[in-house]
């Protein structure tokens, strides 16, 4: 046997493969971008930082990741790409050394009812698996387990082409989960019919009370005044029997209207159909109303909440069913999954073992499999699609998260930072935009923009290490060392919001009295039941103003000035100061730039390629008819107000001739909230997720309530923002509201009045109050994790 001798020459010089060590970006341009270059290192963890709206997003998202999906959607064939999203390639001149980038983002999970963590994940899969193969009695299938699968049951005859065409008979049957009453959804409603209709008038009189459905030339409407099933002059309580009968139940008919032939339902399928399928979460603020009103969900009596048939809820493996164990506690499942030795399913028992070990470790291991994805808060939803990633050989990857830490206890953010060191430990670029200095303070390369936001951000004012970021004079550099300090003297509260026995979710029989009058903390770990305790619990209608972390929908047509409210009162100035109609100033209706409808784009969809979208030759991307422009307020018209930032536009409406108080008010909000610098015309979907939390936060300012409960404000905030949004909190109580607060960040429980701790922990070891009292009581006691947190912070 021979052996290779081992010559001592030199080492050859490094291949060119290895030399694309980093993202290359020059000119990026994209939304407030300004010739942006810059040279990212790959296998590295780079934390992208500056003030809400400086444009990281815009880099990282809408440039870096958005450009690198659409390569890859690039390689697959034309048939497929005509299937696919088409996304515009990204305003940037060169974009070198990309790799396939996975989007971590805090987008909501599911819209649809029947969206579970265990659907949104591969673990209720598995599970149905599991107990098709080991569950006594044994029903069928993994089919037979799953609630969104019906049974299904036919016989007749059907034609075989093969040789001389025969009828055969034949019968198919299919075993499905779903529980038949609920129809998989776990909860039914109960339909409060004088919300719908007013039965003292005719369907010609205007009945109807349904949100968009008080118009008679609403084709909905006039198919129920033309069916020939009902008589439109009549005042429903009059309907005889029959009659009433096919309005509210009738099966779905053909009926002819006007020579169109359309379907005739009763009301109550069609409400069915229209309102209750869709999520609730999902819907706009107004039809939520609706279905707050008129709607009462009640849990399924026939099969529990369970969403699953009799047969799937007695087949067992053991004690347990499907149903028990998709409502334990994740953790507590990984541990019966761990008991289980069955050699015939053992690829498949490590395989939901690693899953559910996965959610435990994230920090994810109290919720349970059945939780409705819906409910989930941002920061956990961002958590659960990180799962997947977690045990992927996959290497070389460029992972892109979006405020990992959000929503995530001082506790619960080392762990979360190991997460991110593992994936760039195994060789994957870690792109991170992140406003929390314990996530910044673990990069290995910074990247911070500004120096402001808006027009006034776009540019790199630094990069490199996080020593250099502290000396480097930027906006967070300076305030990268910020700490807020305990107040000397707190405010004395002036009443009481008492709960009594609230057991939402995992709250264990908690009795608390929040105190009026000041600014409240409800804090504790992740899971702990905060937002069971303040949105669950709370009395509703007792002056409750609440603005939860729901996201804002809007399309390219929505900006700052539709959605506040802020155009109508503008509007009708315009109006009046030149004696026309109010519609004439709106670019969704009659003064809207008929080439491109007023959207001030002309979009062309080019199939499988990529879109093109070009400025409106007619208009000039203005949005109006020419004969609009014309009409002028205060010297101004209606295309240069909405061109204005909201400072400007504060300037121009609170005096002379173009005053409008009413719009200066929302004006005023805009700027109290740190949105001074966004345009009044400019589309919601180029908005951050901070500047869409506080844009939500100063519309519901407005509303009349005592009590303002608020759901993580830091959300998306600069550090130097927070000093800001903690004025404004002061500001709320200095003018008589009370206000409470759902809050990890350390500054805010400083700053409160009274803390209300929850825990110890989360899940079932959550649910108890584990400390009230001022912020210095809990510091000095250092009794509960967040107090031990809270003392670090202030150096107490």
């Amino acid at each position: 046997m021979s052996t290779a001798t081992r010559t001592n020459t030199p080492s050859p010089a490094p291949h060119t493969a290895d030399s694309h060590e980093v993202i290359r970006v020059h000119g990026a341009r994209e939304n407030n971008l300004k010739d942006v270059s810059i040279e990212i290192p790959k296998r590295r963890l780079t934390v992208f930082t500056g003030v809400s709206g400086s444009g990281k997003s815009s880099l990282v998202f809408d440039t870096i990741a958005a450009e690198s999906q659409r390569l890859i959607n690039e390689t697959y064939s034309a048939f497929v790409q005509g299937f696919m999203p088409t996304p515009d390639r990204p305003d940037v001149d060169v974009l070198e050394g990309l790799t396939t980038a996975i989007i971590v983002d805090q987008q909501r999970m599911g819209a649809d009812p029947r969206s579970t963590v265990g659907t949104a994940t591969d673990a209720n899969a598995m599970l149905r698996i599991l107990f098709s193969r080991l569950a006594q009695p044994h029903i069928g299938p993994p089919g037979a387990y799953a609630f969104n699968v019906p049974s299904v049951r036919a016989s007749g005859a059907i034609t075989v082409e093969r040789g001389a065409k025969k009828a055969v008979k034949a019968t198919f049957s299919r075993t499905g989960g779903m529980c038949t009453r609920c129809e998989g959804r776990g909860s039914v409603s109960d339909i409060d019919l004088t919300q719908l209709y007013d039965d003292s008038k005719s369907l010609s009189e205007g009945a109807f009370t349904i949100p968009g459905w008080k118009s008679e030339s609403f084709w909905t409407v006039r198919v129920y005044a033309e069916s020939g099933f009902l008589d439109p002059d009549k005042p429903i309580r009059e309907f005889t029997e029959q009659e009433m009968r096919d309005f509210l139940h009738r099966e779905p008919t053909k009926v002819k209207v006007e020579g169109v032939n359309l379907t005739y339902e009763g009301l109550i399928p069609k409400i069915q159909k229209s309102f209750l399928s869709k999520d609730k979460e999902a819907m706009q603020p107004h039809i939520r109303e609706f279905v707050d009103r008129a709607v009462t969900f009640t849990t399924c009596p026939e099969c529990d909440g369970t969403r699953l048939c009799e047969g799937a809820r007695s087949s067992r493996i053991g004690a347990i069913s499907i149903a028990d164990a998709c409502a334990m506690e994740i953790r507590d499942l990984a541990e019966w999954v761990r008991g289980l030795d069955e050699p015939s399913v053992a690829p498949l028992l490590a395989t939901l073992r690693q899953t559910l070990d996965s959610f435990v470790e994230i920090g994810l291991g109290y919720l349970s499999l059945d939780r409705s994805a819906g409910t989930l808060s941002g920061g956990e939803a961002q958590r659960v699609k990180m799962i997947r990633h977690l045990g992927s050989p996959l290497t070389d990857i460029t992972y892109v998260f979006d405020e990992p830490t959000a929503g995530l206890h001082p506790h619960d953010i080392q762990r979360m930072n190991n997460l991110l060191l593992r994936l760039r430990d195994k060789g994957n670029t870690v792109l991170v935009v992140e406003h929390k200095p314990e996530t910044i303070a673990i990069a290995d390369h910074v990247v911070d923009l500004g120096p402001g936001a808006g027009t006034e951000g776009g540019t790199v004012c630094f990069e490199g290490t996080v020593e250099g970021l502290r000396t480097g004079g930027t906006r967070t550099g300076r305030h990268f060392d910020d700490r807020a300090r305990l107040k000397e003297k707190v405010r004395t509260s002036t009443g009481a919001l008492e709960i009594r026995g609230a057991t939402a979710h995992n709250l264990q029989d908690v009795d608390v009295d929040v105190p009026l009058g000041v600014l409240c903390v409800v804090t504790g770990v992740a899971g702990s039941g905060k937002s069971s305790l303040v949105h669950g619990s709370i009395p509703a209608g007792a002056g409750v103003v609440s603005i939860d972390q729901s996201p804002i929908r809007g399309s390219r047509r929505s900006n700052p000035a539709t959605y506040t409210g802020l155009l109508d009162p503008v509007r009708k100035a315009f109006a009046k100061a030149n004696g026309v109609k109010p519609a004439l100033f709106s670019a969704n209706s009659e003064g809207a730039c008929l080439n491109c409808k007023g959207a001030g784009i002309i979009y062309t969809d080019l199939a499988m390629m990529a879109g093109v979208a070009t400025t409106c030759e007619e208009c000039g991307g203005k949005r109006f008819q020419a004969s609009v422009l014309e009409y002028r307020l205060g010297g101004r018209d209606i295309s240069e107000v909405l061109a204005m930032s909201v400072t400007e536009a504060e300037e121009f409406l609170g005096a002379g001739e173009a005053r409008v108080p009413a719009a200066h008010k929302i004006l005023e909000r805009l700027v109290d909230v740190g949105l001074g610098y966004l345009g009044l015309g400019q589309p919601l979907t180029t908005l951050s997720g901070g500047e869409r939390q506080r844009l939500k936060l100063a519309t519901h300012m407005s509303e009349k309530g005592g009590v303002y409960v608020l759901d993580e404000p830091t959300t998306g905030l600069h550090l130097a923002d927070v000093e800001q949004l903690l004025g404004l909190l002061d500001r709320l109580v200095d003018s008589g509201k009370s206000v409470v607060v759902v809050e990890h960040h350390q500054a805010v429980m400083a700053h409160a009045d009274w803390i209300v701790d929850l825990g110890p922990g989360a899940g079932h070891d959550g649910g108890r109050i584990v400390f009230e009292g001022t912020p210095a009581d809990l510091v000095a006691a250092r009794s509960t994790l967040t107090g031990e947190h809270l003392a670090a912070y202030v150096g107490g």
